[in-house]
């Protein structure tokens, strides 16, 4: 008897229909739909239109037209290179593709991570105690609210000093151990939000975020921290992570070393993972042990135990502000009109510039140093999601998927590759992230801040012609060369009032489900990361290796590094 979880590897692309049931079917082939090729028709007629014409006829218009507004934050979309009927029928594929039906399964709780077989329901980790959100049949918000009860407790224990080190005194520093989801979300979370460590009437920690097995990584944090004020979160689901591990047995031993006896370790340790014998192996109490469940992804689980070095940076509070504005993103996705929807739109300009312009990067530029690190969240959140070239059914993807991801704040990235970005070869699209209200205020710099923002949008979809630079007079020909802006470039500009936990949980989610949008649009899974994996397993015995076992069998490059590193290894002891 077939298992229907997997029935889908065994259809052919032509069987593919839409479902409201992941376990029926799965989307046909993306280039077959009609709204694929109907885009294909009017992406050659539209290609060389000029942005600008357009806001010339009827800017306000198209604003209005082309801006939205959902959980605090407003997306003017104006100036991407679409009319009314690109989106008319960017939206026809997200409907064709089954963009409602997966996104109803998904919070169905579902096993839409089929190649896992598992729900991918981190939407429940944020949504209300009552929420009905079950896997398997099972109602899992009981366990949820167990686990944020366990953490408020915790987190507030810290911050207001009831919880000490062994020798009694304060946790002023708290390192979390993790890698991947367990360390980019939380890090870039606490940066963001590092201007309300006080706000609770105590003071936070100071945080710390080790995830390279580099030991250098490591070895210099510790090396400005005291072992009687310091608390290390190791965070890993299994326990067995290897760079994790690694830097967890380091910092263990750092204790030792530092006269922190073995049985005072638990005053100095907790868990975020759910191998309950592991952690106590390792030397954790149980009970300082924070669960959570194999249905939340790495890259999603920030909402989770995970991010309970949020909870300790910011306070419990915050915390629970940043599970709201999720929410409130994951209400508006569920329930808003595909053409109000913003993830929807989003996701669908993402594929217009993917699919149809074929450009093969995008970049993410947060005019807030303190959203500094969001880039590089988004390089896990996209490219390991959507980084695939194998569609649900087992078949080869037909078409690009993850565009490359890359970034920085503003205005550091105006003195670097914005360069590229206005006269390079190739067009990269833009995401504008702005809070108009800064987290910490010095007079006179955010009206700069703000203006660059702006002003880098609007010159990349003006641009600047010759006729414009002899009319100012200049009369260098060659000059005038190299200073024509050929504009035409797309951005979209996301504004937020202020940088509030709720907003941001709004921004976050915002982009989980605008990858979501894309992955069903290629009809991959966007849950998995098999790519992840091949690297890890053959890492195992080269290690071995360059550490005294005999060599394998590898290919002549490989094993000439392996020769070389385990020379020079030999020498060093």
């Amino acid at each position: 008897m077939i298992d229907t979880r997997h029935a889908l590897y065994l259809q052919s692309p032509g069987d593919f229909r839409a479902s409201s049931s992941c376990n029926e079917s799965v989307p046909r082939m993306p280039t077959n739909l009609h709204a694929w090729n109907a885009l294909l028709q009017h992406h050659d007629a539209i290609r060389d239109h000029q942005m600008a014409d357009w806001f010339a006829e009827n800017g306000a218009e198209r604003v209005r037209q082309f801006s939205l507004e959902a959980a605090g934050l407003y997306l003017d979309y104006s100036k991407n290179r679409i009319t009314p009927q690109t989106m008319q029928l960017l939206l026809q594929l997200a409907d064709e593709a089954g963009v409602p039906a997966r996104r109803d399964a998904m919070f169905a709780g579902e096993h839409i991570n089929a190649t896992e077989d598992r729900a991918a329901l981190h939407v429940a980790l944020r949504a209300t105690a009552g929420a009905g959100f079950k896997v398997d049949g099972v109602p899992v918000m009981p366990c949820i609210q167990n686990v944020l009860v366990r953490m408020r407790a915790f987190s507030e224990a810290v911050r207001s000093g009831a919880w000490t080190g062994t020798t009694g005194e304060r946790i002023t520093d708290v390192v979390n151990i993790g890698i991947g989801g367990s360390d980019l979300g939380p890090k870039m979370v606490c940066r963001a939000l590092s201007h309300l460590a006080h706000d609770d009437g105590h003071s936070g920690p100071r945080m710390h975020f080790v995830s390279n097995v580099d030991g250098t990584e490591l070895a210099e944090s510790l090396e400005r921290l005291d072992p009687r004020r310091t608390l290390m979160i190791v965070c890993s689901k299994t326990f067995t992570t290897l760079e994790t591990m690694a830097n967890a047995h380091s910092a263990r031993q750092w204790y030792l070393d530092n006269g922190v006896a073995e049985n005072q370790l638990a005053r100095h340790f907790v868990a975020v993972s759910t191998n309950v014998d592991a952690v106590r192996a390792f030397g954790i109490d149980p009970a300082n042990m924070f669960e959570f469940w194999d249905w939340i992804g790495g890259r999603f689980s920030l909402w989770s135990s995970v991010g309970l070095s949020i909870a300790l940076a910011v306070g419990f509070n915050a915390f629970a502000d940043l599970l709201a504005g999720g929410r409130a993103m994951d209400e508006h996705f569920r329930t808003a009109p595909l053409e109000r929807n913003m993830p929807v739109v989003l996701g669908m300009l993402g594929i217009w510039y993917r699919n149809f312009f074929n450009l093969p990067t995008s970049c993410m530029a947060p005019y807030s140093t303190s959203l500094e690190l969001f880039p590089a969240f988004l390089q896990q959140l996209e490219m390991e999601s959507n980084g695939k070239t194998v569609q649900l059914n087992g078949r080869r993807v037909r078409t690009h998927t993850s565009p490359v991801v890359w970034g920085t704040a503003g205005t550091n990235g105006q003195h670097a590759y914005f360069q590229k970005i206005h006269q390079g070869s190739q067009i990269v699209p833009v995401d504008f992230v702005a809070p108009l209200v800064p987290p910490r205020e010095l007079p006179g710099h955010h009206a700069k801040l703000l203006a660059n923002c702006f002003a880098q949008a609007e010159a990349l979809m003006r641009g600047r012609s010759a006729e414009e630079l002899r009319a100012a007079g200049m009369t260098d020909e060659l000059r005038i060369a190299h200073m024509v802006f050929e504009g035409n470039r797309p951005s979209n500009t996301l504004l937020m009032e202020d940088l509030t936990p709720h907003v941001l949980g709004a921004l976050i989610a915002l982009y989980e489900h605008r990858t979501f949008v894309q992955g069903v649009v290629w009809n991959i899974n966007s849950f998995d990361q098999w790519g992840v994996e091949l690297g890890k397993i053959l890492a195992r015995p080269i290690e071995a290796e360059l550490t005294g076992a005999e060599a394998g069998p590898h290919d002549a490059s490989t094993a000439t590094l392996i020769a070389r590193a385990r020379g020079v290894l030999a020498r060093n002891g």
